[in-house]
């Protein structure tokens, strides 16, 4: 088939989720602006009305919505005024970026292979929070951050992407957090264009992949999007 000439296809809109200034988002944002990228933000949500990243994407002309999670008796409460932000904008995909609130199971099955969090170490080791501080305890010698779909288990889902960083010998958690997330503002956009355009999915055995996505190596860290062994 001739496909030159071809519209191209329709760029899937993509809500994110922050509670502080998100840094995370700010990446994502800025990919979205070029033309060949194929998802577009419509909106960043916060849970935190003072959130720093509110303003920095309304800047940018985003638009923002704060809902104030300590204004809901309950996390289903706060869910059902969350879905019902995410309904007024058309949202197809949700990204959490730095996101502080744990989702119930029911709005994760509604948004299921459609939500995707960053994280910052090679899942499925050093899950929860103070991750670098245990990385450091633990010794190990590699660490990093993964792109996975979003499941009710926390910091769960499979695998999207990874970014391999060296822990050095005089790392502090301060100066590891800080090239771990330099390798997330790398990875973010390019797991979620992956998401976006098709070329991976979430099935009931873990990922398909369509076509891989390109790898980067400019930096010591090493970027991969969909590790060979979630490939199905």
């Amino acid at each position: 088939m001739n496909t030159a000439g071809a519209a191209p296809l329709p760029k899937r809109r993509v809500a994110i989720l922050i509670s502080g200034r998100g840094s995370n988002m700010m990446s994502l944002v800025g990919a979205a602006q070029h033309d060949g990228y194929p998802a577009e933000i419509v909106a960043v949500i916060s849970n935190r009305p003072e959130a720093a990243g509110l303003a920095w994407a309304r800047a940018q002309g985003v638009p923002t919505f704060a809902i104030n999670h300590k204004n809901y008796a309950s996390r289903s409460a706060f869910e059902a005024e969350l879905q019902a932000v995410l309904d007024k904008v058309g949202a197809e995909l949700v990204a959490l970026a730095g996101f502080m609130r744990l989702l119930t199971e029911d709005f994760t099955r509604h948004w299921a292979r459609r939500m995707i969090n960053i994280h910052p170490s090679l899942l499925p080791a050093f899950k929860g929070l103070s991750t670098h501080e245990r990385v450091l305890a633990a010794g190990v010698r590699i660490t990093g951050c993964t792109v996975h779909f979003v499941v009710a288990e926390m910091d769960g889902g499979p695998i999207i992407g990874q970014a391999a960083v060296p822990v050095r010998a005089d790392d502090s958690p301060d100066t590891l957090a800080a090239r771990v997330l330099a390798a997330e503002h790398r990875l973010y956009p390019q797991a979620l264009a992956a998401v976006a355009s098709g070329n991976v999915t979430a099935t009931d055995n873990g990922i398909q992949v369509r076509q891989m996505h390109p790898v980067s190596s400019e930096t010591e860290e090493t970027l991969m999007i969909c590790p060979p062994a979630q490939q199905s």
